[in-house]
């Protein structure tokens, strides 16, 4: 055995998993971060972008199919801009996501984007803005094109959650150009459900509050169900196996936290807000969407319980080694919300993540499962967008510096 093999066996593994989390040149450097945020309120001119509506004038060449079902979130985006504008940022413009985008940015002056859309139409539509504004030089918060379009295709993340060992539901797509689905002929769907005999859940690839979200209590029901999925939303079809356990919801972020406008650094990503999401007995799968509003229908009064501490700290210790295994091994750097349920002997399985997690800042209960939680830790919804703020600059000083000149320049006033 080398030197170095016996160093690397006997290192802490905590030692090794907070190292190569934060680089020594940021460990240390909270104090600095304060200092360079008071230095920007009166100087950083801020864009918060919500999802443009494809029918206004001027938004697109023209109208196209969207695949995922579209969403302005513009409440959040007020509520997010309303937020910097109290934490002393006296610049912020709110700017719709669609072709004017650039001209905009450029009109106003903008130095940094806070993305909080899903798109205006078209294939991939979480990937535009990010893709946007890197080939317009604008530095934003929101994840990059590569990683927006991973976690929004629900194929495509789950085969990053296999690379990573993160268990996630057996699955297979579909898409009807190759003709009807067959199951009972299918040598990949025999392949990969050999040991599930059913029920299964079939959904869109690319969706939000479970819309077209389908549970199929017997294979022979797949063929027609797929095809319903298809023609709703002419894109790929996911089949996956149904887990009968309990479900749950994380969020998960950066390693910067404030709390009373005071900045922190954890060792880790920053998981948080952890819920079941409790299902009726004759309720074999949640449909968030089918009240017909987020708020009703989806994170409605008896449909959720916030996980306590000691009753339920091994599920939460598990949610929490998942989440935070997904933000590190997939090199995120903005906040995901992850979809977790549980198998028949208890295993917790990641079902999807949510790349665009809900901040509006509504008081009610079930508005918001992130804003549900702050209280708890301590926080208010100024202090969470303090640190998703915060991080953000941390981020692009220290990992995108390149992307960050004009930000450093305006430290020292120039």
């Amino acid at each position: 055995m080398t030197a170095l093999q016996e160093a690397r066996d006997n290192r802490n593994p905590a030692e090794v998993r907070e190292s190569a989390l934060i680089p020594a040149r940021r460990s240390g450097r909270v104090d600095e971060l304060e200092h360079q945020i008071d230095c920007l309120r009166d100087r950083l001119r801020l864009a918060v972008v919500y999802g443009g509506d494809r029918s206004a004038e001027g938004a697109v060449i023209r109208p196209s199919g969207q695949p995922r079902s579209w969403q302005s979130y513009r409440a959040a985006a007020e509520d997010i801009a309303a937020a910097l504008g109290r934490l002393g940022f006296r610049h912020c413009v709110l700017v719709p996501d669609d072709m004017r985008l650039g001209e905009v940015l450029l009109r106003e002056g903008v130095h940094l984007a806070w993305l909080n859309t899903g798109g205006v139409q078209g294939y991939n539509p979480v990937c535009h803005a990010p893709a946007m504004l890197e080939m317009l030089g604008v530095p934003y918060l929101g994840h990059n094109p590569l990683t927006a379009g991973t976690l929004d295709n629900k194929h495509i993340f789950k085969q990053e959650l296999g690379h990573i060992e993160v268990p996630t539901a057996p699955f297979v797509t579909w898409h009807p150009a190759r003709g009807t689905f067959r199951p009972n002929v299918n040598s990949r769907f025999l392949e990969t459900f050999r040991d599930h005999w059913g029920p299964y859940v079939v959904k869109p690839v690319s969706g939000r509050e479970s819309r077209q979200v389908h549970f199929v209590d017997e294979e022979s029901k797949l063929p027609e169900t797929v095809a319903r999925v298809f023609e709703a939303t002419e894109n790929h079809v996911l089949i996956e196996a149904y887990l009968p356990g309990r479900e749950f919801s994380i969020v998960v972020g950066g390693c910067i936290i404030a709390r009373q406008r005071a900045l922190s650094r954890l060792s880790d990503p920053f998981a948080f807000a952890a819920f079941e999401r409790v299902h009726a007995e004759q309720e074999p799968i949640l449909r968030l969407a089918d009240s017909g509003t987020a708020a009703a229908g989806a994170r409605g009064g008896a449909g959720l319980r916030q996980l306590d501490a000691r009753s339920d700290e091994t599920v939460l210790a598990q949610s929490y080694e998942i989440a935070r295994k997904v933000w590190v091994e997939l090199s995120l750097e903005s906040l995901i919300r992850l979809d977790l349920r549980e198998d028949a002997e208890g295993t917790l399985h990641v079902l999807e993540a949510n790349p665009i997690p809900d901040l509006t800042a509504s008081g009610a209960p079930g508005e918001s499962l992130v804003s549900d939680a702050l209280p708890a830790l301590g926080m208010d919804y100024d202090d969470l967008i303090l640190a998703l703020l915060a991080d953000r600059l941390d981020v692009l000083f220290c990992r995108h510096r390149g992307a960050a000149s004009h930000l450093t320049a305006l430290l020292t006033g120039r």
